[in-house]
């Protein structure tokens, strides 16, 4: 396993880091979560991202039971606030009140007196960003996260944030953003942004929920038991990857993922740590096996031949619109 440092910190954070998104409380069983995790943990990966809003809030409790018993010092976990949680006014966003009761919930579910990053999950519009960071500098002070970040959040907002942070003097390092080999639209202002300010991106589905492993093929039914046939917890976030046009692309990089000497997955993981600007790229897994095969992207380096035979291909069917990062004009 390779190592990166969280944007311009101190921190170091295994290049693939494991998420457990859509499958630990819901998707998955525990014993198959648990399974992952610790095939996680024998392949070397020390950085585990949830967030309290997963699979409601069940998936931290997952997370802290199958990382229980680790040397915490040598784990980097990290988790997030914004979503409803409850059915109270003040159960979502990113007021005081949230941010500080949010923190407590979470690291009593995960078990652990701090987490290595805490996250705003989206930004509010509802609440002064200064309101927002004084909160998140409070929780580092108490000791309950060394570090801060964002999701999602554009380059506007990020530059805004940066200076109040600074002011404060406390570390805002990342962003955890969705990006992969067909969706680029941190591309063209959140990374040269984030590179100029000293974040990193922590980026989550490089593998376009499933699609960039080659297992759904363009007029064929999807697999029996994906992603794509779970409406609890997949489909919706699949389905626009599912087009035929999409899978055609996908299905044209197999021949240069086996020229590589790689799986259609490990090139997609690869391609998306070839960006210096990627910290960490997150999978997630239902499967033991599937996070083995993973992690040997760790360390692989794409020729610029390659890489640009993948743009060639893909082109035609990728995301690139800047626009396209949002939070919810309305608190959830």
């Amino acid at each position: 396993m390779e190592f990166r440092h969280l944007g311009r910190s101190g921190l170091l954070v295994s290049e693939i880091a494991y998420g457990n998104w859509i499958t630990h409380g819901s998707q998955v069983e525990e014993e198959a979560a648990l399974a992952c995790v610790r095939a996680a943990l024998d392949s070397g990966i020390t950085t585990f991202d949830t967030a309290d809003v997963y699979a409601g809030t069940r998936a931290e409790e997952v997370l802290g039971r199958a990382l229980k018993g680790e040397r915490r010092a040598g784990l980097e976990i990290f988790t997030k606030v914004f979503w409803r949680t409850g059915p109270g006014a003040n159960d979502s966003g990113l007021s005081r009140k949230h941010i500080l009761e949010s923190i407590d919930g979470s690291l009593r579910r995960l078990g652990t007196d701090y987490v290595d990053l805490y996250q705003a999950h989206r930004f509010d519009h509802h609440t002064p960003l200064e309101e927002t960071v004084e909160a998140f500098a409070d929780v580092v002070r108490q000791g309950k996260a060394l570090y801060i970040g964002v999701s999602e959040w554009t380059a506007e907002q990020i530059r805004a944030a940066k200076p109040i942070a600074d002011e404060l003097r406390v570390r805002l390092v990342s962003n955890q953003p969705q990006y992969s080999i067909l969706w680029r639209v941190i591309e063209a202002e959140v990374v040269p942004a984030s590179q100029e300010l000293g974040l990193g991106q922590i980026v989550w589905s490089p593998l376009a929920q499933g699609v960039l492993t080659g297992k759904y093929r363009a007029g064929e039914q999807p697999p029996a038991g994906s992603r794509a046939t779970d409406e609890k917890s997949g489909a919706g976030f699949i389905a626009r990857w599912m087009e035929d046009d999409v899978l055609d692309a996908v299905a044209r990089l197999q021949p240069l993922a086996d020229e590589a000497g790689l799986t259609l997955a490990q090139l997609a993981l690869a391609w998306v740590l070839q960006n210096p600007n990627v910290s960490a790229a997150i999978i997630g897994a239902s499967r033991p096996e599937q996070v083995r095969d993973n992690v040997k992207a760790s360390g692989v380096k794409l020729d610029a031949g390659l890489l640009k035979s993948i743009d060639e291909i893909v082109d035609p069917v990728v995301t690139r619109d800047p626009s396209l990062t949002s939070s919810p004009a309305k608190r959830p």
